[in-house]
């Protein structure tokens, strides 16, 4: 049950992302977690609703007695997820001109425009490492 949940955690940090500097899928992000961290979550979190919120809080709440391998995971990976989400939310700005005069699109609507960014050749060095860094590439 806690693991089914667990699991379910991680699906929700897959909403929207984008920065520059190292990201992490969010399917590798869920593997990392699980392996680290899924016995103290599985002995500390017991009974807890695992959204990202009360997760972190609850590893926090028993830093004292999680893994040393769970701590350095859980914080790490947590980053990295944060900075991919920090990315995606970025690739509007960075790629203004590109969604509104290569694809024809809003930039109120950045996710429709995404596929022809990825196929778009002669993007702004920004915009193409924007993408890079939001994982849609």
């Amino acid at each position: 049950m806690v693991r089914g949940g667990f699991f379910l955690f991680v699906i929700a940090l897959t909403a929207p992302s984008l920065a520059v500097a190292e990201t992490i899928s969010f399917g590798d992000s869920a593997a990392q977690l699980a392996k680290a961290c899924g016995a103290d979550i599985t002995a500390n979190c017991r009974g807890v609703n695992l959204d990202s919120n009360r997760l972190k809080e609850c590893l926090s709440r028993n830093r004292d007695v999680i893994s040393p391998q769970c701590k350095e995971s859980y914080f790490s990976t947590l980053d990295a997820i944060q900075k991919r989400i920090a990315a995606r939310v970025t690739v509007a700005n960075v790629c203004t001109r590109e969604i509104v005069k290569v694809c024809g699109g809003s930039t109120k609507e950045t996710s429709k425009s995404v596929p022809c960014l990825v196929a778009a050749k002669g993007l702004s060095r920004n915009c193409a490492q924007a993408i890079n860094d939001a994982g849609y590439q």
